[in-house]
């Protein structure tokens, strides 16, 4: 065989090979790969939602400032790619939430947990996007953030302060957590990923 046959040949075969291990891997992403999950991350402004990104997201506690619009971030957990959206949470930016509900999968709503005068506005805030049709079923996650302080009130008074004994429709949990040395993070994303396989 000359050189020139056994080149083109050789090139048909690799290219080939090269396809056929592509296409191997794309099907093996498919069935055991890592699924993209959208997720929108809202609360009330300074609870707590842009540290708890970044400290999921780098694993450390950056200096923030407060949002405005909105920071996206993936954050690989598990089987899953989680794009989360922060969404900044001052009461002038919260018309601006329902632009970024189309294609979300789940919700965590952050709350400061230390916060008690704002936990009427944070429960009104929630009923609202609750309400949202492009939201229906989406299993929300509740960080009961800032857990660390004293004050911080206890998990059942958060549920019956946000009144999720009455929600109906969707699935949702409360986890206790601590954005500056991580404490409860993980395990809000254990029971959300186990919601979004």
């Amino acid at each position: 065989m000359s050189f020139e046959k056994h080149y083109v040949l050789s090139k048909y075969l690799n290219r080939e090979s090269n396809t056929k291990i592509t296409f191997m891997g794309n099907w093996l992403d498919k069935i055991f790969g890592k699924k993209d999950a959208r997720i929108l991350m809202i609360g009330l402004d300074a609870a707590g939602k842009t540290s708890i990104l970044y400290k999921l997201r780098l694993g450390e506690i950056v200096t923030t400032i407060p949002t405005i619009g909105f920071n996206a971030e993936t954050v690989d957990y598990k089987n899953l790619h989680f794009n989360i959206w922060d969404i900044g949470g001052q009461d002038k930016l919260r018309p601006l939430w329902s632009y970024y509900y189309a294609g979300s999968n789940a919700i965590i709503y952050v709350l400061d947990s230390n916060d008690r005068e704002r936990l009427g506005e944070a429960k009104s805030v929630l009923d609202n996007v609750l309400q949202a049709d492009e939201l229906k079923g989406a299993p929300l996650l509740i960080f009961a953030n800032k857990h660390d302080l004293p004050q911080a009130m206890t998990v059942s008074d958060i549920v019956s302060g946000l009144g999720l004994q009455n929600v109906k429709g969707r699935e949702w949990f409360c986890q206790t957590s601590c954005a500056t040395n991580g404490d409860g993070l993980y395990e809000g994303l254990d029971w959300l990923s186990s919601k979004l396989k």
